[in-house]
Order: C-alpha cells, then structure tokens, then sequence
C-alpha cells in the first residue's frame, strides 16, 4: 500500500505544482494590464494636480 500511495502523492504533487504554475503564468499579463492602468492614472493625477496649481496661483 505505501509504494502506491507514495506514488500517488508525487502525483498530487505534481497536479499542484503544475497548477499553481499556470495560475501564476496567467497572473503576469494581468498584472502587465494593471502597471498601465496604474500609470495611466498617476498621469492623469499629475495633470489634474497641476490645472489645481495653476487655479489657485491664478487666485489674487
């Protein structure tokens, strides 16, 4: 019994690894799409930022 359960376990050892693996090949071009979703934000923060500074420098 211990033999078939020891290659039973390789096995399931495997199946996790190769899984997890590709969960994680699928997360890169996700996480690609998110760094440009973030930097496209931080651009428009920095341009809305620097209309704000020119509002109130344009204050009297």
């Amino acid at each position: 019994m211990d033999p078939v359960l020891r290659q039973f376990n390789d096995y399931v050892l495997y199946l996790k690894h190769n899984l997890n693996a590709r969960a994680i090949a699928s997360l890169r071009g996700e996480a690609t799409s998110i760094q440009t979703e973030i930097s496209r934000l931080i651009e428009q923060m920095n341009w809305s930022i620097a209309r704000a500074d020119e509002f109130v420098k344009s204050m009297p």
